[in-house]
């Protein structure tokens, strides 16, 4: 089976695309859908003042709004109703999928098939309206709280700004979920990807117009676009890369006919925990810097600023505790997303065991040993990749979207779209094989 899939991968071409007029449907269903949510991003929030905003928001770009201004595409610094973006509905999910470790009602959902997955996918819309919700309230008081951001404040503008923000997010996630469904699929995947590429001729140009000026000689803009490229060809090998453990099936006998035993493999991602590590590790530390800098310095007490000057971008103390954080989630959010014990079970269950080692318990440990070692590797990986652009916008202030969680988001998002698009052209073609053996059956009954 693999090998069929593997030649009608080898014979995809031009003239494939060309005839795939679902795909196409598709793809433009996708870009219709993605400029929506572009044009989203320009609508301003009623009752603010674009102008008072946009200086104070310059202040502040650095700390964890410039993180969530990179994921909203742009909304956050203009303050639009997609302000909020996709962030609420990943947190809930992310929530969830902790809680499904935990919480033993949850579990058995999950196991349940398609009908346990469209429960746990309520939850996490109901979970989605309650973070957003929160968010959209906190972000009103903040805005009142602003001097002259707000034209009228009070609680009119308050429930104005929650029903705009929380419309804004819930839009977007049931936006992603039809990009998922009539479009090439990763819906909120994408969202996020396109609002990180719409700034890239920005941040790109930013860095031009530094060189222009003398702020970085020509030598080191060289070097930044040959690291660009360097991490994106390291970022591409390693989502790519799996560790595949040999699984084997005995013989079997059904009625009279004796089969054969097959072989298959148990691919492990390299980096099971895709961006998350970084994209948690960068709002948890860059969230202190934010609250001081809404707040009165004057009025912090000297230990805190201490901590936030040392939590600045480049410091000793933020790259550590950044790597760390990193390492932390990409062990914890591995453990949540894979399950060595139910993997063994399910591969006990259908009589495959892997050569050596006993069925079931044996099979669970080592798994999990595996699967431990190999994302250390990971771990180091995203370390890797993060840090290093940290230490280059620090020493030389090139713009935010060239950071590791921007390029590891974008190129993964990338390969899954290509992984994705391949897939529907292989059924196109795999259906076009079936109506054509159809047809030559159907003569020779004849």
């Amino acid at each position: 089976m693999a090998s069929a899939a593997e030649q009608l991968a080898s014979n995809l071409n031009f003239s494939t695309f060309a005839k795939a007029e679902d795909l196409k449907k598709r793809l433009w269903f996708t870009l219709g859908a993605l400029l929506v949510y572009r044009l989203g991003t320009y609508i301003p929030l009623p009752g603010l003042n674009p102008e008072a905003f946009a200086q104070a928001f310059r202040g502040q770009s650095g700390g964890i709004l410039g993180l969530f201004n990179m994921f909203s595409g742009g909304a956050v610094e203009r303050m639009a109703i997609f302000a909020l973006g996709i962030m609420p509905y990943i947190s809930a999910s992310i929530i969830v999928q902790l809680m499904t470790s935990v919480v033993p009602a949850l579990e058995q959902l999950k196991k349940e098939g398609e009908q346990g997955r469209k429960i746990i996918n309520q939850y996490t819309r109901y979970g989605t309206v309650l973070l957003g919700t929160a968010q959209a309230y906190a972000i009103a008081v903040g805005l009142e709280s602003g001097n002259g951001l707000v034209n009228d404040p009070g609680w009119f503008f308050r429930i104005s700004t929650v029903i705009s923000l929380l419309g804004g997010t819930m839009f977007l996630m049931w936006l992603g979920e039809q990009i998922t469904s009539r479009g090439i699929g990763n819906g909120i995947s994408l969202i996020i990807f396109a609002g990180i590429v719409a700034h890239l001729p920005t941040a790109l140009a930013g860095t031009l117009e530094l060189g222009r000026t003398g702020a970085l000689s020509t030598p080191l803009i060289l070097a930044i676009i040959i690291m660009v490229v360097a991490v994106i060809a390291l970022i591409v090998f390693v989502e790519r890369a799996q560790r595949r453990l040999l699984i084997q099936y005995p013989k079997r006998q059904v009625g009279n006919r004796m089969f054969q035993g097959d072989t298959s493999h148990l691919p492990l991602k390299l980096n099971t925990s895709g961006v998350i590590p970084a994209i948690f590790a960068s709002s948890l530390l860059l969230l202190p810097a934010t609250l001081a800098g809404f707040a009165n310095t004057a009025a912090l007490p000297g230990w805190a600023t201490t901590i936030v000057g040392a939590l600045a971008h480049g410091k000793p103390l933020y790259m550590i505790l950044y790597g760390a954080m990193i390492a932390f989630f990409a062990f914890f959010y591995t453990a949540i997303v894979f399950n060595p014990k139910d993997t063994a079970d399910n591969l006990k269950k259908h009589g495959g065991f892997i050569p050596g080692i006993r069925p079931g318990e044996r099979t669970a440990e080592y798994i999990d040993y595996v699967l431990t070692r190999i994302t250390v590797i990971g771990a180091v990986y995203l370390i890797f990749v993060c840090i290093l652009p940290e230490v280059l916008i620090s020493q030389t202030g090139v713009p935010f979207y060239l950071g590791g969680t921007s390029l590891l988001i974008v190129v993964s998002v990338t390969l899954d779209t290509v992984a994705q698009i391949q897939g529907h052209l292989i059924a196109q073609q795999y259906e076009g094989l079936i109506k054509k053996s159809k047809l030559r059956g159907g003569k020779r009954g004849r």
